[in-house]
């Protein structure tokens, strides 16, 4: 009998449930004995955190199964770290400058970036090629699943051999971002977290057989095991009043300064909420808010490795329209508020149009609005549709993943022994 997420999977990719369990293309799989580990790596860097967090959570998950995956994890950054043009000029690499950008508000720079980027990419296609296929030498791989943009094409051309391995693109973001994004000609399989993304892989001209869909982003484990706490009880704990309506303001690992501006506007407007304000690693920010006299209660947090745990206390979620951020808070069945304007990361607006195509919250010009954007999403009405949508939400793509791999797998090795699919 073919498990609930597998059936989830193969129906949304064009395969019945009983067609699969005849053919064998899942259970076959989980049930043939292993003549070694299967040799999987990773590819990922440091651009951002979504994509780390993908390659770690699904390491976690593969290496449990400890009969059948050796995963290794590739830092494709560091391995390039000699052909880093911008590196050598200012001693930055490229992956912190982006970084440096997010935690300083310049993204309206970012389009020129991605073209700064994709360019040095493009120069240096044959060099970057011939140091992949020096790493794969060395550290032979039977899959190679990448979790970045850019790189792909380039990845894609570095494998091969006469049991070239199977290369899979997992999309961390809810949509591609076209040209020499995600999506390339030599992808072979890609996985998609959304039917918007799925589109854009079949349009590109890969076959229904070679893309496949999850159920959302893949997110760290702890998004998907049930969280158990009286929340009246620990928001009182906190500081915080028992039954007041919580938002949590969360701006990745380093925070935004316009989390002040967003408190401030808030507190100001008279609104009867209180705020969760996660500044991550930012001390001067999360000090500054400390200090920031308010009427309405605040919780101010640095760096936490429970972010799952303060959604669970809030009833909202206020931040930018990063895929992992809003994938986290609508697992947590938390409406979210987010903006999208002309500084909005230009691989991240879809995620805006997103949010309102799937009424799961409100898209703001500019947080200058928040205070109003706030009271229309606590109108009674207003909020109970937002919730409904929120809570709607089903999110498995970490078990999801593991099983199209298992697919892939499967036809891996029909090939190699000459069966057809």
């Amino acid at each position: 009998m073919v498990p609930p997420r597998n059936h989830f999977i193969l129906e949304q990719n064009g395969v019945s449930a009983d067609a699969a369990k005849g053919d064998g293309l899942v259970a076959a799989a989980l049930e043939r004995p292993y003549r070694h580990k299967r040799r999987l790596t990773i590819v990922f860097h440091d651009a951002g955190g979504g994509h780390r967090n993908a390659a770690d959570a699904l390491k976690t998950v593969l290496s449990s199964h400890a009969s059948r995956w050796d995963v290794s994890l590739l830092n494709i950054q560091e391995l390039l770290d000699r052909l880093d043009v911008v590196r050598k000029l200012t001693g930055i690499r490229i992956q912190e400058t982006y970084n440096q950008i997010l935690r300083r508000g310049w993204t309206r720079f970012t389009p020129q970036l991605l073209k700064l980027l994709q360019t040095t990419i493009r120069v240096y296609h044959r060099p970057i090629i011939r140091v992949l296929r020096e790493y794969w030498a060395q550290h032979p791989a039977d899959m190679v699943l990448s979790v970045i943009p850019h790189f792909n094409r380039e990845i894609a051309e570095s494998l091969e051999g006469p049991n070239r391995p199977t290369f899979l693109t997992l999309i961390t973001d809810l949509a591609d971002y076209p040209p020499r994004f995600w999506i390339e000609r030599e992808s072979e399989y890609v996985i998609a977290g959304t039917e918007r993304a799925r589109q854009q892989a079949l349009e590109f001209g890969l076959g229904k057989d070679h893309v496949f869909l999850t159920s959302g982003m893949i997110l760290k484990p702890k998004f998907y095991q049930p969280i158990t706490l009286d929340r009246a009880a620990e928001r009182q704990r906190l500081g915080l009043e028992p039954d007041r309506p919580t938002g949590i303001v969360l701006f990745g690992g380093y925070g935004s300064r316009v989390m002040e501006q967003i408190a401030r506007k808030i507190d100001s407007s008279g609104a009867r909420v209180q705020l969760i304000l996660i500044c991550g690693h930012n001390q001067k920010l999360a000090a500054k808010l400390k200090a920031l006299r308010t009427t309405m209660p605040k919780l101010v947090v640095g760096f936490a490795n429970n972010v799952e745990y303060y959604m669970a206390l809030s009833d909202f979620f206020i931040g930018k329209p990063g895929p992992g951020s809003i994938s986290e808070a609508l697992q947590l069945h938390l409406p979210v508020i987010v903006e999208c304007n002309a500084k909005t990361l230009p691989q991240e607006r879809y995620n805006a149009q997103w949010v309102t195509e799937n009424k799961v919250g409100i898209v703001v010009s500019s947080f200058r609005e928040i205070a109003a954007a706030v009271q229309d999403l606590l109108e009674p009405d207003t909020f109970r549709e937002l919730k409904r949508n929120a809570s709607a939400y089903s999110n498995h793509a970490l078990e999801e993943v593991p099983e199209i791999l298992e697919m892939c797998w499967s036809r891996r090795e029909a090939a190699v022994s000459g069966k057809q699919f």
